[in-house]
Parts: structure tokens; C-alpha cells; sequence
């Protein structure tokens, strides 16, 4: 038995990549026929019922008025009501039918249950599902003082949709709806000082590609994976190795950023909403993340030394943070969107 495990281990590998080299032109070829169809078919919200959470500020901020724009009907949730009535004011001026407001908590599951029933109360159906509310921490897992900042990170970024999701699969099924998910480049990637954050986005994709196998065609569900994007997060928003919340001075806000491009936000959510509609499994923004998803596959040595090289030798001064300061830099933007002004 040994023996054949070990022929096994040997052969498999090789073969499999051989096939799958065979198997590209025809794989590539039905990709690119979904891709066009995709372009045609693009799904008419005007009038259902959207319901995102983390709606406050950032890509949550911006999906919403994107789905404003197409006339949908909005329930937007967060913690912060004096920016969800800010942003809702917003989003009717944008072309919204109606957007109603709801301040919870994701991290509470009786508050998740509480905003689906509302919404469903309110309105009588759901159609979009919108989990977008999460939360960073930045600091190395040695250097924690206490487990206080893991859980929270958990709690939001995973659960935090997990609940949400739970509630609102029957409506979801009746409506024959779907679920958009922002999830993360760090599903995959793992970028240093971020090790229970890239973990529960690692969660939350496997939660959500398996969930999309049970469902079938029932529920469509597409899974955002933004690399940086100008957030909170990128202002110095994190949840600090002692596991509070805190904001970082500007001079110690790239340290762990770096010269990572950064994508804007509205084009993010633009991205977003258009993949969902158009039925889309994934959306990667930008797109040269994609890269970093290859070396990740097929040859993880050499991400790990990028990294390394740049996050984790000096963490009092990472080489990410010397090549901004030295080339004047405070942030590099992504031009996806040419001659926008943000």
C-alpha cells in the first residue's frame, strides 16, 4: 500500500498538470463565451429589494449608490447612523425608489436575524444579498497582547456574513435571488501582519464556494476579491495588537500597505454590482492580483520571499514603507479609472 501511495504521489501531479494543459484551449474558449454572454445579459434591479451591510462608509458606501443608479429599492445597514442617513440621502438623490435605514451589528446574530425580517416586513421579498461589512487588524501574531482583536476580526469578517447569509437563504430561494460577497485577495494571499484577518477571508470563501455547490442554480452568488482599496482601512483604521480599534498617525500608516497600488473605491463597487448582475463567480480588482494568485499556486517560494522581503525583515521600518518615504510617495493609486477625480 505504501508503495502505491508513493507511485501515486509521483505520477498524479505531472499527469494532472499534462491534462489540464491539454484541457486550457477548451476551458479558455467556454470562459470567453460566458464572458461575451455576459456582456449582453446584464440583470434590471429597478425595483427589487437590495439589502448590503457595512453601508457606511467605503465599497459598501459606493455599492450602494451604484445599485441607486439602477433604481432598486435599498435596505442599508451599519453601526454608524449619522453616515447611513448621510449615505441614504445620497442614494435617493442618485435615483434609489426608496432606501431604508437599519443600524446593527453583524457580529450579533440576533441583530442579523432582526435587519433580514425587517427588510422582508418592510418590502415582502429579497433579492440581493450584499455581505460586505469587515474589519482589519495590522500587527504580527507574536506581538499580540491578547486575543481580544482575533475575535472581533472573526466575528465581522466571518460571521458577520455567515449569519446574514442564514436569515436570508429562504427569502434568497423564494426570490430566486443572490449573494454578493466581499471577500479578499487574502483569501488566498497571505500579506503579512494580517494573519487571522487572511484566514477568516479564507473561511469565507471556502463557506461561500461550497454553499454556491449546494445551492446550485437556486441562488446565484459571486465572490468579490479586491486587492487594496482606498478605504478606512488605508486611512489607518485597524484593530491594534491589544485589540482595540485605533487609528494609526499618517507616518505609520504604510507599514504594513506598503506600495501596494490601491484601487479606487467607486471603481470597486462598480465592478462589484456588475459582476452580480451579470452572474459573474468571482471579480478580482484590480486585475493584476491575478498574478499573484498564479504564484501562489505554482510557485509559493517566491511570494513568500516578495513578502518577506518587503513586510517582515525590518518590521520596525519593512522596505515597503522606505521605498515611500524615500520616492515621496503617500499612496499609489490604480488608474483603472482614467481622469476621475476622488
Amino acid at each position: 500500500m505504501a508503495i502505491l501511495i508513493t507511485a501515486l504521489d509521483l505520477v498524479l501531479p505531472p499527469t494532472t498538470a499534462f491534462l489540464l494543459l491539454l484541457l486550457y484551449p477548451a476551458l479558455s474558449f467556454i470562459r470567453w463565451i460566458k464572458f461575451l454572454v455576459g456582456l449582453l445579459v446584464c440583470e434590471d434591479v429597478r425595483g427589487k429589494v437590495i439589502l448590503i451591510t457595512g453601508a457606511s462608509s467605503g465599497i459598501g458606501e459606493h455599492m450602494t449608490y451604484q445599485y441607486a443608479k439602477r433604481g432598486a429599492r435599498l435596505v442599508i445597514v451599519a453601526r454608524r447612523e449619522y453616515l447611513l442617513k448621510q449615505v441614504a440621502d445620497h442614494a435617493m438623490k442618485k435615483g434609489a425608489v426608496d432606501v431604508h435605514v437599519i443600524v446593527a451589528d453583524v457580529a450579533k446574530q440576533e441583530d442579523c436575524k432582526r435587519f433580514v425580517d425587517e427588510t422582508v416586513n418592510k418590502y415582502g421579498r429579497l433579492d440581493h444579498l450584499v455581505n460586505n461589512a469587515g474589519i482589519v487588524h495590522s500587527f504580527f501574531f507574536e506581538t499580540a497582547k491578547n486575543t481580544a482583536g482575533m475575535l472581533q476580526v472573526m466575528e465581522v469578517v466571518f460571521w458577520g456574513s455567515v449569519y446574514p447569509t442564514f436569515y436570508a437563504l429562504p427569502h434568497l430561494r423564494r426570490s430566486q435571488g443572490k449573494i454578493l460577497v466581499t471577500d479578499s485577495i487574502a483569501s488566498v494571499i497571505p500579506h503579512p501582519r494580517q494573519s487571522i484577518y487572511n484566514a477568516a477571508k479564507a473561511a469565507l470563501l471556502q463557506f461561500f464556494e461550497t454553499l454556491r455547490l449546494e445551492m446550485g442554480d437556486t441562488i446565484g452568488i459571486t465572490i468579490m476579491m479586491p486587492g487594496m482599496f482606498e478605504s478606512e482601512i488605508t486611512k489607518g483604521k485597524f484593530v491594534s495588537d491589544d485589540g482595540e480599534l485605533s487609528v494609526k498617525p499618517p507616518d505609520q500608516r504604510d507599514a504594513h500597505l506598503g506600495s501596494i497600488p490601491v484601487a479606487y473605491t467607486e471603481d470597486c463597487a462598480r465592478a462589484a454590482v456588475l459582476g452580480v448582475l451579470r452572474s459573474r463567480r468571482y471579480v478580482v480588482v484590480p486585475y493584476f492580483y491575478w498574478a499573484f494568485i498564479m504564484l501562489r499556486i505554482y510557485a509559493p517560494e517566491i511570494l513568500e520571499t516578495i513578502f518577506r522581503t518587503f513586510y517582515v525583515y525590518h518590521p520596525q521600518e519593512p522596505l515597503s514603507k522606505v521605498i515611500l518615504e524615500k520616492t515621496k510617495t503617500q499612496r499609489v493609486f490604480y488608474p483603472q479609472t482614467i481622469g476621475k477625480q476622488h
